[in-house]
């Protein structure tokens, strides 16, 4: 748990930072291969080849591919269509869709989840409910495959590394490499060159958040991931909301509508409160289990 308490706190300036200083000024596409380049250097010292199986190699890249490769590509793009605060409050659904996804690979479902999340996202509804529009719609929806692939690669890493004797460390740049190839490719088919950081303060951004956000930053909350229950690992991830709008609100003072803002977030976090308790055997609506 130190670690994912630790990372929150790293991570509740890193939207602020991509939303007020690279979103719309630099190339998405360009700051995504900066950041995983920056973090796959890091860990590239401590592979130890030879020594680890193809085949965790081959799922450490997948895992990588999908955790921060996709998920960085939809993360970026959505902040085009959304303010900071209304990114971070739409990654609430993530916790649910890591029980969800954590519950596929034991072979069940329970609708309970489902239920909960449909009153998550009229909360996020909510929010903007006056002036819905196209943009908003993309932006939502955006945030919402980045949050898939988010839980998919957590709840994937923690199944593969928990029980495992294998040195994080020196396995984890496989994680980085396969998010890499992702991040080329994208690049390389749909970057723009003429969109380059043009100043200091953006290069600035971008190493801070490779070396110390993504190098450091996932490691260690992966890390944590693999020490924890999925219900814990579940709420920790909702812990960052708050934290990262509290820094953009005090720090960077944008604009937001506080009332609206506040209902969205009062619903969402009924949803939280209400898959918390029903997580707990409370009581259930209803339940399907396949062998």
């Amino acid at each position: 748990m130190p670690y994912l308490f630790a990372v929150t706190l790293l991570w509740a300036f890193s939207f602020s930072l991509i939303g007020v200083y690279l979103a719309g000024q630099v190339d998405a596409w360009f700051s995504v291969l900066i950041r995983i380049g920056l973090a796959t250097i890091v860990f590239l010292p401590f592979l130890r080849l030879g020594k680890i199986p193809k085949k965790s190699i081959l799922k450490l890249m997948l895992i990588g591919a999908i955790q921060l490769g996709l998920m960085y590509v939809f993360y970026y793009h959505s902040f085009l269509y959304l303010s900071v605060p209304e990114v971070l409050l739409f990654t609430v659904m993530t916790p649910i869709y890591i029980t969800l996804l954590n519950d596929a690979f034991d072979r069940k479902l329970n609708l309970n989840f489902l239920i909960t999340a449909v009153i998550a996202t009229s909360g996020a509804i909510a929010i903007r409910y006056q002036t819905l529009d196209s943009n908003f719609v993309t932006g939502f929806l955006i945030v919402q495959v980045a949050n898939l692939c988010f839980a998919t690669g957590q709840v994937s890493y923690k199944r593969l590394l928990q029980d495992s004797d294998l040195d994080q460390k020196t396995v984890f740049g496989w994680f980085f490499i396969g998010a890499l190839i992702v991040a080329s490719l994208c690049y390389l088919a749909f970057g723009n060159p003429e969109k380059l950081p043009s100043t200091n303060l953006q290069w600035g951004v971008l190493i801070y958040l490779g070396i110390v956000a993504s190098g450091l930053g996932y490691f260690a909350w992966n890390m944590g991931a693999t020490k924890v229950n999925v219900g814990a690992l579940a709420v920790m991830n909702n812990l960052l909301i708050p934290a990262g709008i509290l820094v953009n609100l005090i720090i960077w003072n944008r604009d937001a509508d506080i009332l609206r803002l506040s209902l969205g977030a009062g619903i969402i976090m009924f949803a939280l409160v209400l898959n918390q308790w029903l997580a707990k055997g409370n009581f259930r609506f209803n339940t399907a289990k396949q062998a």
